[in-house]
């Protein structure tokens, strides 16, 4: 274990000084690159599960090694030394592991073996190599890639998959009756009536199944939107963009909320007429003024206040449950972008593990709203 330890921290101390000397400001890293600190991060993933099993099985107090009578126990002295040490400075130990260096092998020859485990992420990495692969907004650190050559193409993979699942109409009734209850629920937990945000939400998913999709694509495109997927559109488009207006909100915003001297309700009030204000100046510069973004909007009108006063406003249980809500999306795209996760292997494997992962955490979230 205190090897283990050792080997950990330089495998750590690598990764992040080859990621610093090689990005060194560069927005998009080579493929070798990426490759490497692809495998490297998958080795430091699996020593920390090695970790957490050895700590179970030899020190924890629950281990069978302290149940069986069958099993010599290890002293409690003994574990707790063990416990205690978990990392080897001595200049021995650095000499060795530089000794040792020399013996591993090149990186070409895990290629073979890298492309058995993620054949889907190399096609992606060659799709990138050979014409590039287009994306509105670099979300590596959010979603916790290695950096934006591993997000990009991933984004690609995600893409294929959502494009398989929504191919489905399942699915489509799936995340249709997900999105209608959780937004109902929110609103019921704000104290708002949710008639009006539901109709409006359920306007925008008729207008989106009797629409003109190439109107729809080019209203898109100008926001910068690359593809009409799921992920393009809702997580990172609609709900990625407003996280981030709600953690960087106007300076007059934050200084009508946090004025003391001003009731709540007063605040409420103005904060929902400030959103307000914003959106109705975005509907008047619409090309479209019947167009997605415009019965996106309609939806807006009725949840952006909840979510703007829920995050920003004094009411404790509401922002938990806006924080909450937040924190299940987030850890969603995270999953999404994970080798250990799902599986980047075919497009079939990868939009059956998305699913599975929409579904525990659509549950989830319904579960919490519902409390």
């Amino acid at each position: 274990m205190e090897a283990l330890e050792t080997a950990l921290g330089f495998w750590e101390d690598a990764l992040a000084a080859y990621t610093a000397g090689v990005t060194g400001g560069v927005a998009l890293t080579s493929q070798e690159e990426a490759e490497f600190t692809a495998l490297l991060q998958r080795v430091i993933d699996d020593a920390y599960t090695l970790q957490d099993q050895c700590e179970h099985l030899f020190l924890h107090q629950h281990s069978v090694l302290f149940r069986s009578s069958s099993v010599t126990p290890v002293p409690s002295e003994v574990a707790a030394d063990l416990f205690e040490r978990r990392t080897l400075t001595s200049a021995s130990s650095y000499e060795s592991f530089v000794s040792a260096s020399g013996d591993i092998a090149d990186l070409r020859d895990l290629e073979e073996f890298d492309e058995a485990l993620y054949p889907l992420y190399q096609a992606a990495l060659k799709q990138h190599e050979d014409g590039g692969i287009p994306y509105r907004d670099v979300r590596t650190d959010r979603v916790r890639c290695a950096n934006d050559v591993e997000y990009v193409c991933k984004v690609h993979c995600i893409r294929l998959a959502c494009q398989l699942l929504f191919s489905q109409e399942g699915t489509k009734q799936f995340f249709a009756d997900s999105g209608r209850q959780i937004i109902a629920d929110l609103l019921v937990r704000a104290d708002k009536d949710p008639k009006d945000v539901v109709l409006a939400y359920d306007a925008m998913l008729e207008f989106l199944t009797n629409c003109e999709w190439p109107d729809v694509e080019l209203e898109l495109q100008g926001r910068g939107v690359k593809a009409l997927t799921f992920y393009d559109v809702v997580l990172d488009f609609i709900l990625m963009d407003a996280f981030d207006d709600l953690e960087n909100p106007p300076s007059s915003v934050t200084a009508v909320v946090q004025n003391r001297w001003l009731s709540n309700g007063f605040k409420e009030s103005a904060l929902s007429t400030a959103v307000w204000s914003v959106l109705r100046a975005k509907r008047r510069m619409l090309k479209y003024q019947d167009g997605f973004i415009a019965h996106f909007y309609d939806v807006s009108e009725h949840l952006s206040p909840v979510l703007a006063w829920g995050f920003m406003g004094p009411d404790e249980n509401i922002r938990e449950l806006c924080t909450f809500f937040k924190d299940q999306i987030v850890g969603l795209l995270q999953d999404m972008f994970s080798f250990t996760t799902v599986r980047y292997t075919t497009v079939e494997e990868l939009a059956t593990d998305i699913m599975t992962l929409a579904t525990q955490r659509s549950e989830t979230i319904s579960q919490r709203l519902g409390l």
